[in-house]
């Protein structure tokens, strides 16, 4: 006799709309990066003697620099940061605005034009709160970092997605935005070097979308996390451009840039009343990440060297994943930014197709124990990231060697 279903709780009809409403909980749905990790685990155990190829990881494999772990480890001892940090550390606010006149020639008032985020995620959250009314609507690109569109809609909002397509340079298509959209429209959520197409942004888009809001009335978000793995030129900032802080605000982490993934520490910047705006609603909703880590990070944010070294690994190693999967038949070249390669999908291996990108990336998991990510937002592709685990160039070069004996075997067909 099978056990009956446990019994909802008394609170069952008590769940917001927004999470699901009484239904929370129940969906038999499984999120992408779920079924990943399921495949990984039966692959490890259908196949215990071959090692898992992972490019499916999206964090830095490295630890943060040790003179900012030192310097963490020195703050951490000082009494006068065991306090809640509010709204951020001076410190770190000014380092942050040394920062972005040394790499940028952006001119910040490290007072009122920087605030402190704990990760980029929670500002993606919080930014939302400050202009999302119900019945407004957020432009959001996709593929892309979804958090931003939803906490649109849990304010009562709708997200209008932009895809991002390889015929046009994965660039939104803001023209083609319907007039009704743009009229219900606050905000516009961009990100380059972009997640995960490794495009990156010129002057002249920028300029398009600084057009565009101030037309439009729409205020621009721009996620700057991967800003610092810029490969094709030099990083480029959005507030680089003229009139860009007049309508809106760059987001950006020290996770990519710095190898300080786990340490959750951001920064917002531009105009002032949207920093000030974006303060007040971080204000209510925490107390501002521990002060050492601040100031172990404004440290980082001094030490120039620190993101050119990044930098130079991830280059290396995209320039290696792109050979390697250029052998087995990928078309794919060197992405503008991130530590992400984004290649259209295959469509069969040997007498079996893929209707998607999803099925593709399962089977590779199942085959050959290949492990990336797939994504079919804006036709089917597959993401690897070069975040894998390497002491050293000959380990690097091997996995490379692997990678390409396995999937020689499985007659890819694109």
């Amino acid at each position: 006799m099978s056990a009956s279903a446990p019994a909802d709780p008394w609170f069952q009809t008590l769940f917001a709309d927004r999470i699901g409403g009484a239904a929370y909980g129940k969906s038999t749905d499984i999120y992408k990066f779920e079924k990943i990790k399921r495949a990984k685990r039966k692959a490890l155990a259908d196949h215990p003697g071959r090692k898992l190829l992972d490019f499916g990881i999206g964090e830095n494999d490295d630890m943060a620099d040790p003179a900012v772990r030192l310097a963490l480890a020195r703050e951490a001892d000082k009494v006068e940061n065991r306090g809640y940090a509010d709204n951020g550390v001076q410190n770190y606010k000014d380092a942050a605005a040394e920062f972005m006149r040394r790499q940028f020639g952006v001119a910040l008032d490290p007072v009122t034009e920087v605030c402190h985020c704990i990760g980029s995620k929670p500002a993606y959250a919080m930014l939302p709160a400050v202009f999302v009314n119900p019945g407004d609507v957020t432009l959001m690109t996709v593929p892309g970092y979804p958090v931003a569109g939803t906490w649109t809609r849990y304010l009562g909002g709708q997200v209008h997605r932009l895809p991002l397509l390889e015929a046009n340079g994965f660039f939104p298509d803001l023209d083609g935005i319907p007039a009704d959209v743009k009229e219900r429209a606050k905000l516009l959520v961009i990100n380059y070097p972009n997640s995960p197409t490794g495009a990156v942004a010129t002057r002249d888009f920028y300029r398009r979308v600084i057009e565009f809001a101030h037309k439009n009335r729409v205020v621009v978000v721009q996620d700057a996390a991967h800003i610092l793995l810029s490969y094709a030129a030099e990083p480029l900032s959005f507030l680089q451009v003229d009139g860009a802080k007049e309508v809106g605000v760059e987001v950006h982490s020290m996770s990519k840039g710095f190898n300080m993934i786990g340490w959750r520490l951001g920064w917002v910047c531009g105009h002032p009343k949207i920093v000030q705006a974006y303060a007040d609603v971080k204000d209510n909703s925490d107390s501002g990440q521990f002060m050492a880590i601040q100031h172990a990070a404004a440290a980082a944010l001094r030490a120039p060297e620190i993101p050119v070294q990044v930098r130079a690994k991830y280059r290396r190693r995209l320039e290696k994943l792109v050979a390697a999967l250029k052998q087995v038949g990928f078309r794919c070249a060197m992405p503008g930014g991130t530590y992400f390669l984004y290649a259209a999908a295959p469509k069969a291996a040997g007498d079996r197709t893929f209707a998607n990108a999803e099925e593709a990336s399962q089977y590779l998991i199942h085959d050959q124990s290949v492990c990336c990510v797939p994504w079919d937002d804006a036709g089917a592709y597959l993401r690897f990231s070069v975040t894998y685990l390497a002491a050293d160039e000959a380990e690097e070069d091997a996995l490379m060697a692997e990678t390409v004996s396995r999937l020689k075997g499985m007659g890819l067909r694109f």
